[in-house]
């Protein structure tokens, strides 16, 4: 199963450290092949340094494809991580 969703970066600071490695985390559980593409640049999630050089800050719209037999799942759990901005969430 192949699946494709664009996410809105909502946290702040956009993808920097902190993000990445909540992403690569999630993933560890997934058997999908999982990318995002940001600027014409596509890149292998599972990379804290891809998700880092692609310097993708607030309100940036990353491209999420996820090709395996748990799409459905991962998807979801990205999508939940991008909604609640990696835990990230400040009262400010």
């Amino acid at each position: 199963m192949k699946l494709s969703k664009r996410l809105k970066v909502k946290n702040p600071l956009g993808l920097h450290a902190r993000p990445a490695t909540v992403i690569a985390r999630l993933l560890q559980k997934s058997k999908s092949k999982v990318f995002f593409t940001f600027h014409e640049e596509t890149i292998n999630a599972r990379s804290i340094m891809s998700v880092l050089m692609l310097a993708a800050n607030k309100n940036a719209q990353i491209l999420v494809t996820v090709e395996g037999e748990d799409a459905e799942t991962t998807m979801d759990s990205l999508v939940e991580a991008f909604n609640n901005q990696f835990g990230e969430i400040t009262n400010g």
